[in-house]
């Protein structure tokens, strides 16, 4: 077969081309008067040149390169340098985060001791409550069985003064016969005499039961006065925690009071008249006091006054803010919370798990509704241990600190929401220090 006539020209010239580089050569080597004569054909030529062009690469390629050796050198100890200086960097912020987590770990032990004592001086107060109740009882037992004596005394002074217009009327109908009925006479003004005498020994005993009556009664304002007074000064104190972690006291007892309105107690009647109208106002007052104080109390059990960590620093605060992701302003409607990684969640307070699962770019996403219109919502999380539905206590675990969703590592993004609008979590913790200090 013949080949293509391109194919055989273009060989044709590369030939034509290597034997004009590579001719065939002759050495002549002369010894003496002898001549002889080397040949060098085209192959070896061909290899010799092969082999000087590698050298002279090779030769070129050192040269470059141990020239550039000393500046890449320098520019390996210049990283080196800057990697000591971020490494030393990096020990000084270790050392201050150790600080504050010393810091903070302090703060926490000394809130839980602050708590012990609430919690130990709310069950002295309702120690008290419950004897000054039960003096009350007895005191009003009291009172009715004065009152009964008292009545029975009235009912001994109507029969006297029924035998006295008794023993007036037969008098006068002895008169007309005074011979024959003298000594009835006699016996009648002897019997009315005892009577006389018997009424005045009654009604002495009649203003005794009343002065008996009069100094109980003072008693029994005096003790609630005491009890008013200390309403009074709890009242205080829980609204201000109220004020300080930013709520409307108005509209948590308005949110409340539907959730605790039911009524009752022991009765305790309150005497007729003048004496007992302080009395009975001041118990009026009383109870209405009592009454706020247990809206508080039931509000105060909702409001989420702990840190849904035992340590943490705080790495972006509440409201506006530099978007950490796009470097942009936007509003920032929780705290985030820093803290290792895995570090065990809990809740605030007690309430009902509304959701439980991933959301967006929360992530893994509790929220819980603690009722009275207070919702809490812990965003990031690695791991979640509840579900929607579960009724949580206060400080369980319901989860593990993570970086799902829209986050830049491990922390915690918390919210507090009160009637539909969020709130700053940092008041929320702070209250809750004030009222652990304030009890201590």
């Amino acid at each position: 077969m013949m080949e293509p006539t391109g194919q055989t020209t273009f060989r044709e010239r590369w030939g034509t081309r290597l034997n004009e580089m590579f001719p065939e050569r002759q050495i002549v080597l002369r010894t003496e008067e002898r001549v002889s004569y080397l040949r060098i054909s085209k192959a070896p030529q061909m290899t010799i040149a092969a082999a000087l062009l590698a050298f002279s690469g090779w030769i070129g390629f050192t040269s470059v390169s141990y020239f550039l050796n000393d500046q890449i050198l320098a520019s390996k100890n210049g990283q080196i340098v800057n990697a000591r200086l971020a490494y030393q960097g990096l020990l000084n912020e270790v050392g201050e985060y150790q600080r504050k987590f010393i810091g903070i770990t302090t703060d926490l032990e000394e809130n839980h001791g602050l708590m012990l004592g609430l919690v130990e001086q709310n069950a002295s107060l309702q120690q008290d409550l419950s004897s000054i109740e039960h003096e009350l009882k007895v005191t009003e037992a009291e009172r009715q069985a004065i009152y009964g004596a008292r009545e029975r005394l009235k009912g001994d002074l109507d029969n006297i003064q029924d035998n006295l217009t008794s023993i007036t009327s037969r008098n006068y109908l002895l008169q007309d016969n005074l011979d024959t009925t003298t000594s009835d006479l006699s016996s009648a003004l002897s019997e009315r005499n005892v009577a006389l005498v018997e009424s005045k020994r009654m009604k002495v005993y009649a203003e005794e039961l009343e002065a008996t009556l009069s100094s109980l009664e003072t008693a029994q304002v005096g003790t609630v006065d005491d009890l008013t007074r200390q309403t009074e000064n709890n009242i205080e104190s829980l609204e201000r925690v109220v004020q300080m972690a930013g709520l409307d006291l108005a509209a948590v007892l308005e949110k409340n009071m539907s959730e605790t309105a039911g009524q009752g107690g022991p009765f305790i009647a309150v005497p007729e008249g003048v004496s007992g109208d302080e009395l009975r106002m001041k118990l009026v007052s009383l109870d209405n006091r009592l009454e706020q104080l247990h809206v508080l109390q039931a509000s105060m059990q909702r409001i989420p006054l702990a840190a849904p960590l035992k340590t943490y620093y705080l790495t972006s605060k509440f409201g506006k803010r530099r978007d950490p992701v796009n470097e942009k302003w936007s509003m920032h409607y929780g705290i985030d919370m820093g803290s290792t990684n895995k570090s065990p969640v809990y809740s605030t307070a007690p309430g009902v798990v509304t959701y439980a699962g991933w959301k967006g770019k929360y992530g893994k996403l509790v929220e819980i509704d603690h009722g009275g219109g207070i919702k809490t919502r812990f965003g990031h999380l690695g791991k979640i241990y509840v579900k929607k539905g579960e009724e949580v206590g206060f400080y369980k675990k319901i989860g593990q600190v993570g970086s799902t969703g829209r986050s830049t590592g491990p922390h915690l993004h918390y919210e507090i929401v009160f009637g539909k609008k969020p709130m700053d979590p940092t008041n929320f913790i702070k209250a809750g220090r004030y009222v652990f200090q304030d009890q201590g």
